[in-house]
């Protein structure tokens, strides 16, 4: 039973998150309010006050089955309303304050429900008193008892629930902390792996061409063949060198790559949609082909970069990325039904987070183009397209 309407009327209820107890609620009322109409019938028949009281028993029933067109403090106040002038008319619907107090532990908060649940007591000994005639303990005393232990008892849930909160909400904190911790000491690791590859390789041949340029300096006058072959040394040195920053540089790829372009975003996009409410699906067009490690890189982390976009920005039901292989490129189109964006920021060059123009500068390095199109409520579609250079089919 969904009882709360609105932040202004949502309250910490006893029992607000107790789903399974809505559909035995719904039945113990119903049955309630039937047989108590049908005592009621049985005892006086259809004359007297038959009429109103089969009347307030179906109103009653219609404002239980309203509870979703009105607010749940309101709609709660007019259920204890209607059972109260029924009791009024008819004690014996006064059973029906048991299901009606277990309602008021799901819309309110502990005082305040325990005021209702006393209220309904007090009405409850009252008339069945009158119906008596005398003044009877057990009369008295044993909704007291019920309404004591069953408030009693949900309150002592909510607490076990509220610390079974807490202490879930610590563990995530914990384990916030712990993947935290674990990320920089990655980083600082791969931050001094990065530095002994580059001091070991790059820094190093950088050192043997400055010795090798500076003694062929020294001796190009005097011994012009041993300058050459010195300049010679250096001219190879650069280009191992040159070698190794390329292996480092390509050792700096995702590691998602490793699977593949087409597999890397389709992880991507089933990872985000796992944790988000956009739905991101992924298409393959073309016969897949073995591209340069700087190629899959730019694009998927342009496909990141374009989808982290949808996700923050664009409202979006929906993302469809696409990856198509052509004869003399390969294009990436990341297409969503968002709120599109406005006519004066919907080019690359007004990105004032510079995120698109850096996918651009990126793409455009290795000879793409990056097109952005865009109507205000009609969503937004990315198209990044690459030239296929000395590329081979995939086996």
């Amino acid at each position: 039973m969904t009882t709360a309407h609105s932040p202004a009327t949502r309250s910490p209820a006893i029992l607000g998150h107790a789903h399974r107890l809505a559909t035995a609620l719904h039945a113990a009322l119903v049955v309630l309010v039937l047989a108590s109409a049908v005592r009621y019938l049985t005892g006086h028949g259809f004359g007297d006050r038959a009429p109103w009281v089969l009347a307030g028993a179906a109103v009653l029933l219609a404002t239980y089955a309203a509870y979703r067109l009105l607010n749940s403090r309101v709609w709660l106040a007019l259920l204890v309303l209607e059972w109260f002038l029924l009791v009024l008319l008819a004690p014996s619907f006064a059973w029906c304050a048991v299901p009606l107090s277990f309602v008021a532990l799901r819309v309110l908060s502990f005082r305040p429900a325990c005021v209702v649940v006393a209220g309904m007591v007090v009405v409850t000994v009252v008339q069945w008193t009158r119906m008596a005639d005398r003044v009877d303990p057990t009369i008295v005393l044993g909704p007291v008892c019920i309404a004591v232990l069953a408030v009693g008892a949900y309150r002592a849930l909510e607490r076990d629930a509220l610390a079974r909160q807490a202490l879930l909400d610590d563990l995530s904190a914990a384990q916030g902390d712990l993947v935290d911790a674990q990320h920089q000491a990655g980083v600082l690791a791969e931050r001094a792996r990065l530095s002994r590859e580059i001091h070991d390789s790059v820094a190093q041949g950088l050192s043997s061409i400055n010795l090798l340029l500076q003694a062929a300096e020294r001796e190009w006058d005097d011994k012009p063949a041993a300058a050459r072959q010195h300049a010679a040394q250096a001219a190879a040195t650069a280009r191992d060198g040159l070698d190794e920053a390329r292996r480092v540089v390509r050792d700096l790829a995702p590691a998602e790559l490793v699977v593949g372009l087409p597999e890397a975003l389709r992880r991507t996009c089933e990872r985000l949609a796992a944790h988000s409410p956009v739905e991101v699906r992924m298409q393959v067009h073309g016969t897949p082909v073995t591209l340069d490690s700087e190629v899959e890189t730019a694009l998927l982390r342009t496909a990141r970069g374009a989808l982290a976009n949808v996700l923050e920005h664009a409202a979006a039901e929906s993302a469809v990325v696409t990856l198509t292989y052509q004869p003399d490129a390969v294009v990436l189109d990341v297409v969503d039904n968002g709120r599109g964006l406005p006519r004066s920021r919907a080019k690359i060059d007004s990105d004032r987070g510079h995120g698109l123009a850096g996918i651009r500068d990126r793409l455009k390095q290795l000879g793409g183009t990056l097109v952005l199109e865009s109507e205000p409520g009609e969503g937004t579609a990315l198209a990044a397209s690459v030239p296929l250079r000395a590329t081979k089919e995939s086996p």
